[in-house]
């Protein structure tokens, strides 16, 4: 415990601090939730009949889709201050700047986009005609895309909460001051919170969230039809908590007077998906061998 019964964190944000190597926990836990997500899919995926090795497939274009999508939403909500003057920095990922929003819609599209032209015959006909020597190019057995979001999306909340311990160690996404008795203090030279006030643990505020929320709809994974409403509905769900819950962030950069880049985007999925959900989402039976 620190000052004013605050909670102390303490912990160096760079699990491997070298010079130029540079590893923070950030970077490690998000590795671990990719890896944690793709493993719960696939493997409830082929207990479904799947192709395990065409989920993979899948996955990779997801994880390339994912990446572009959390660095272009974060480019956009930073472009004045960092961008706009230093264009070669919008490509160094590595050294940090994603959107979590970003992360699920590009990782979506991504994959989806892959299902889509891995089949289609222009592309195999492209294939024939430009990597002959590839070998004879087939239709591959991929998942329908909306089976395939459906599973994914306990995976991802999962895989949100494991992300937000490294946001949680590494104090980088500011919060409002409090006096509350869980208000988090940093106190290692690195972590860029250090000499703030005690202030709301947001993201550890929304790790929570991730795992209630997870709980909440779980028992529905197997319920909604048709195929994409559950995936549809873990979007409408987080989106309304994650409006509410950026309330407590610091951001640079309002929008439409005082939201932030996060509660747009979530307005603007929840006027997507909450009328899909109402003129589509069917409530069945549950079972255990859909296709």
């Amino acid at each position: 415990m620190g000052i004013l019964g605050s909670i102390s964190i303490g912990i160096n944000p760079n699990l491997i601090d070298g010079g130029s190597l540079i590893l923070s926990w950030h970077g490690v836990l998000t590795f671990v939730a990719v890896a944690v997500a793709v493993w719960l899919v696939a493997r409830w995926g082929g207990r479904e009949g799947m192709n395990v090795d065409s989920i993979y497939s899948v996955a990779v274009w997801a994880i390339i889709g994912g990446v572009i999508g959390a660095r272009f939403l974060h480019v956009i909500d930073f472009w004045d201050e960092v961008y706009k003057d230093d264009l070669i920095s919008v490509f160094s990922v590595w050294s940090g700047g994603i959107a979590i929003y970003g992360a699920i819609i590009g990782g979506f599209i991504g994959g989806a986009l892959y299902i889509m032209i891995r089949n289609s015959e222009w592309f195999l006909s492209l294939w024939r005609t430009v990597f002959p020597f590839m070998g004879e190019a087939n239709k591959a057995n991929l998942p329908g895309i909306g089976r395939l979001a459906d599973i994914t999306a306990p995976a991802l909340l999962l895989a949100q909460a494991i992300g937000r311990i490294g946001d949680l160690i590494n104090g980088e996404h500011f919060s409002t001051a409090t006096d509350l008795p869980w208000g988090i203090i940093y106190t290692h030279s690195n972590s860029p919170g250090i000499f703030r006030p005690p202030t709301h643990p947001a993201v550890g505020y929304e790790l929570i969230f991730d795992l209630v929320l997870l709980a909440a709809i779980w028992p529905l994974r197997d319920r909604l039809r048709p195929n994409g409403m559950f995936f549809t509905l873990y979007l409408a769900t987080y989106s309304i908590g994650r409006f509410f819950l950026s309330f407590l962030r610091e951001e640079f950069n309002e929008y439409f007077g005082a939201l932030n880049e996060a509660q747009v985007v979530a307005i603007i999925v929840v006027i997507f998906t909450v009328p899909l959900l109402v003129w589509k989402a069917q409530l069945v039976r549950p079972t255990t061998n859909r296709a």
